[in-house]
């Protein structure tokens, strides 16, 4: 399925233009147009799925071995520091994983330390670490 105006099933569809790094039946894998590092990539799937968990399970697993094929690709020729990976779907609707290389110091490492010690400070937030607080979170989504 193909969603008129998605930018990204036109790019699998053959209709729009893209650097590709690698394709399948079912994914492939791209430079992205407004790189935030020196290769930055895009894993997508072929079929038009907005959020990565309403994927087949097929997807799923082809979608995250070719992100793990492309960031050991980035680890060998660009040596950065890590890949950072996240999955999105939302300002584009279809999801796609960012693969972006990040360098010790560069804005994506700068984001995830402040990201980090946020995460670790906040009264809100450390309250969350509470074992009683986890154990009934861990309920809720084991019966979601």
């Amino acid at each position: 399925m193909t969603l008129d105006g998605c930018v990204f099933c036109e790019i699998a569809a053959g209709r729009a233009e893209a650097r590709v790094i690698h394709e399948d039946d079912l994914t492939m894998a791209i430079l992205d147009v407004n790189p935030l590092a020196r290769g930055h990539c895009l894993v997508i799937p072929r079929r038009h799925v907005p959020f990565w968990h309403d994927m087949s399970p097929e997807e799923l697993a082809a979608v995250f071995e070719v992100a793990q094929c492309v960031a050991g690709k980035m680890m060998r020729a660009l040596k950065p520091d890590f890949v950072c990976t996240f999955v999105r779907g939302k300002r584009i609707p279809h999801t796609h994983i960012f693969l972006v290389p990040s360098y010790g110091g560069d804005p994506l490492d700068r984001f995830f330390n402040a990201l980090e010690g946020f995460q670790e400070s906040p009264p809100s937030l450390v309250a969350l670490r509470d074992p009683t607080t986890m154990d009934g979170v861990s309920e809720i989504l084991r019966r979601a």
